[in-house]
């Protein structure tokens, strides 16, 4: 019997694609050796995958201190000469103004099951989101609380202390096959894989294009 949801945040709940970012890429773009942008989104998208990957037990680091070596790095390699201070800034608004998708707001008004939202985001900037959204999730389970990103597994038993359900009783919904829908199944949890833009087909892992369609 299914007790709960957890339900992923950026990607899944809010819009990667938004102001914040867009405006972030922009400075980057008029402050540094690279002029574009979809370059400079592949080389922070993957050192921001790296540094997730090292960062757990005692070598976790929060957001903040990736974002501060991310732009570091950048100065040294891309000739990044803007305000990294207004920088962060930005990528602060990002993790906590980034829209919601239309259909989050009903999923968590109409829900008869408990939502608990998981990310790698920092606690403070959800519970500041979640604040600014009027949304009231049954719990926030971050990677600071686990000491571990996702896609490592100790993200996903913490939920599931805090939710007090075993893998057996909890629907894991997601955007990335590899942060979300992998570890839930090596876990035994069921993973939803939501994919709003197109079709897609997952052997044994059902799809939706929209949270409505678990209502």
């Amino acid at each position: 019997m299914i007790k709960a949801y957890f339900l992923d945040y950026t990607g899944t709940m809010v819009k990667e694609d938004e102001p914040y970012t867009r405006q972030l890429l922009e400075y980057f773009v008029n402050h540094s050796n690279i002029n574009d942008p979809k370059e400079i989104l592949r080389i922070v998208w993957d050192m921001v995958k790296t540094l997730e990957a090292q960062s757990h037990g005692d070598a976790f680091i929060r957001n903040d201190e990736k974002v501060d070596r991310i732009l570091d790095y950048c100065v040294k390699e891309y000739g990044l000469n803007g305000d990294l201070d207004y920088m962060h800034q930005i990528w602060r608004n990002v993790w906590v103004h980034a829209p919601l998708f239309e259909d989050v707001k009903e999923f968590f008004e109409r829900s008869k099951l408990p939502i608990y939202v998981l990310s790698n985001d920092d606690l403070s900037y959800l519970e500041e989101s979640m604040k600014i959204k009027g949304l009231e999730p049954a719990g926030i389970i971050s990677a600071e609380m686990a000491r571990a990103c996702k896609p490592n597994k100790a993200i996903f038993e913490k939920a599931m202390e805090i939710a007090k359900v075993k893998p057996d009783e909890v629907i894991h919904i997601g955007d990335s096959i590899t942060s979300d829908i992998e570890p839930a199944k090596l876990l035994g949890i069921t993973p939803v894989y939501i994919s709003r833009k197109q079709d897609v087909k997952i052997e044994s892992v059902r799809v939706i294009r929209s949270l409505r369609e678990l209502l």
